[in-house]
């Protein structure tokens, strides 16, 4: 029987080196660049001063890189949690529904230009928007800063009832594409379109 090999423990200046590497990942900068490399640069600083300290009182060993490999995976953690919540920002800050200046024209345009180019989350996004401002230019919703697809769906449904399946599948749709993390799809950029489509067909009863 052919013995495991032994497990790999890094010296501290290894386990340094093995966290700025990790932090230098172009998945840790490419989001915020001035706060990351702020925050990465000085967790290393403070890897260096641990680095330092237990070289001078010679605590090397695995006591000295467990501690050093601790404070590794916790920059790691702090930095995967900073990105996290600058990618929840962004997002709900692009799924705004407020007027943008454009008509629902302009955004069906934008939507197919980003479906074409498999820019799905996109065009989900253009789709709503579209739909949205759709119903204000023909007077069957009022525009109303920080309506969400849900209540622009149900709003719209007390006035166009025959097409409130298809205004609660695209806010459904918009949703789980922006707040659900799930990303979309050809398929979901059919349903969005196919809803604008419903939605477009239905006028308000006179009378």
């Amino acid at each position: 029987m052919i013995p495991a090999p032994p497990p790999f423990t890094p010296t501290a200046d290894e386990a340094r080196d093995l966290a700025a590497r990790e932090l230098a990942k172009t998945a840790y900068r490419a989001r915020e660049p001035g706060v990351l490399e702020r925050v990465g640069q000085w967790l290393l600083d403070r890897l260096d001063d641990l680095v330092a300290l237990l070289t001078a009182q010679r605590l090397g060993g695995a006591g000295g890189v467990l501690v050093v490999v601790a404070l590794v995976v916790v920059a790691v953690v702090v930095v995967r949690w900073r990105l996290g919540r600058a990618s929840r920002a962004a997002r709900t800050a692009s799924a705004s529904l407020d007027a943008t200046g454009l008509t629902a024209a302009d955004h069906r345009r934008r939507a197919a230009e980003h479906a074409d180019a498999c820019r799905y989350d996109e065009a989900v996004r253009e789709w709503m928007r579209a739909l949205v401002r759709d119903l204000e230019e023909r007077d069957v919703l009022a525009a109303r800063p920080g309506r969400t697809a849900g209540e622009a769906a149900r709003e719209a449904a007390a006035v166009l009832p025959a097409a409130d399946a298809a205004l609660t599948d695209a806010a459904r749709c918009f949703d789980e594409t922006v707040y659900g993390g799930r990303p979309a799809d050809a398929t979901a950029v059919d349903r969005m379109r196919a809803a604008d489509a419903v939605v477009r067909e239905q006028r308000v009863a006179v009378g």
